[in-house]
């Protein structure tokens, strides 16, 4: 077989229709993700005191959301097919599924069905202050996406080196995680307590502040799976599997709830690390002699 020279494989129409082909395939991911934040709508307006069901289904498609949202990214970098179509399908897609498909799930589970034994004006007070806090995590993951896609080179406050580790503020998908993790951990049962109720309220809007804040999140893109080592991420991300998949519930909730505790305790460091004043020039000098 007659092998082909570099200017014969550059002009290939073989290898430039793959080479097209290729730019499909994150689309593919993040259409996706677009599925399954409708889906998660349409669970959530069937959601019901009898129907509970319905609710964890929509959590869980908001969790299988979060992983297609990852990989899109990461196979148009593998791939070098990132394109601006993308990214802009891919923030159109995020608003969605990690906007709008978790605000309503946790307005749905937390508020709107409250039980009618509740006292009426206290449900009422309740079911409005939750529609007023589901609205600010709605517009604060929108506005998180919108700085997100213009900034150049975002810089923590608390503090951070500018780069690929960490995020500027809890990513939008963390914080719809958040929410479906929590619903999911409840196997979709909605609350019955107004004291409960109120503690959902201030989640909702911690959540939110999170994601508009400058505080920073490990981003987990330094990972390389191409390293000459890699067998420590194969038994990590097994043991994470099977606790994902015999524990879904605990697992989820407990790996949620510590990555958004991670970017407050590393606030929390810089805190108190900027209040230590340092130490004296000639302390310094003393500790450092033999």
């Amino acid at each position: 077989m007659e092998e082909l020279t570099p200017h014969r494989r550059e002009s290939d129409p073989r290898r430039g229709k793959l080479r097209k082909g290729m730019y499909i395939l994150p689309s593919l991911f993040t259409t996706a993700n677009i599925a399954l934040g409708f889906y998660a709508i349409l669970e959530t307006v069937y959601g019901a005191p009898g129907y509970a069901w319905h609710m964890d289904f929509a959590a869980k498609a908001i969790g299988f959301a979060v992983l297609f949202d990852g990989l899109d990214g990461r196979i148009a970098r593998m791939t070098n097919t990132a394109s601006d179509f993308g990214r802009e399908l891919d923030s159109l897609a995020d608003v969605i599924t990690f906007g709008v498909a978790p605000a309503l799930l946790a307005w749905m589970w937390g508020f709107h069905l409250l039980p009618m034994t509740m006292a009426p004006d206290l449900r009422q007070k309740i079911t409005e202050l939750g529609s007023v806090a589901c609205f600010a995590f709605l517009i604060a993951g929108a506005s998180r996406l919108a700085r997100f896609n213009i900034a150049k080179n975002p810089q923590p406050s608390n503090p951070g080196r500018p780069g690929k580790k960490y995020f500027v503020g809890m990513p939008i998908p963390a914080g719809a995680g958040v929410i479906a993790a929590v619903v999911h951990y409840s196997a979709g049962d909605p609350v019955t307590s107004w004291v409960t109720a109120v503690s959902w309220l201030m989640m909702v809007v911690v959540v939110g502040y999170l994601m508009v804040s400058t505080w920073r999140f490990y981003s987990f893109k330094d990972i390389d799976f191409r390293s000459r080592r890699p067998f420590r991420l194969i038994v990590l991300f097994a043991v994470l599997f099977a606790s994902i998949w015999y524990f879904s519930r605990p697992a989820l909730f407990i790996i949620a709830i510590l990555y958004m505790a991670s970017g407050v305790l590393w606030r929390l460091q810089w805190i108190f690390r900027r209040k230590t004043p340092p130490a004296p020039p000639a302390y310094r000098e003393a500790s450092q002699t033999p």
